[in-house]
């Protein structure tokens, strides 16, 4: 495994480098949109700690995160009127992982209507529309 790098576009925005329309924060984790959204209300829940994946994240840092995965499972039900979420997490090239800083995609669903396929750019305003969603469903 290689090393983690500081310079991954997720630190870059929990440096404030990039930009990111954030939902939640709290001392430990970072929830923000996906621009690539495959569901409506499609998000991202990284520790604001460096750790490449799983498999060399702490104890620590993976308690943190899946709490606030839960947090944000539960916000983005509400906010979609969904009847199911879809939690995904991918590890290392070979298991799917294309960002090497440790996040979690959380997916809003409804029965009988399918992702969206990966890798298309979301509309902004819209993301930013259920950004304001979940937010209200936090509040």
């Amino acid at each position: 495994m290689s090393a983690y790098d500081p310079d991954n576009i997720f630190a870059k925005i929990l440096r404030g480098e990039i930009p990111a329309n954030r939902v939640y924060e709290d001392d430990d984790t970072l929830a923000f949109m996906d621009i690539m959204p495959r569901t409506d209300g499609h998000l991202l829940v990284i520790p604001k700690t460096p750790c490449r994946n799983v498999l060399d994240a702490s104890p620590e840092q993976l308690a943190s995160v899946i709490s606030t995965v839960q947090k944000m499972a539960q916000a983005v039900k509400a906010a979609f009127d969904a009847d199911g979420v879809t939690i995904q997490q991918f590890n290392e090239a070979a298991g799917g992982q294309e960002v090497f800083h440790l996040h979690f995609h959380v997916l809003p669903r409804h029965e009988g209507v399918s992702m969206r396929p990966p890798g298309n750019m979301g509309d902004f305003d819209l993301i930013a529309k259920n950004a304001g969603k979940i937010k209200d469903a936090l509040a």
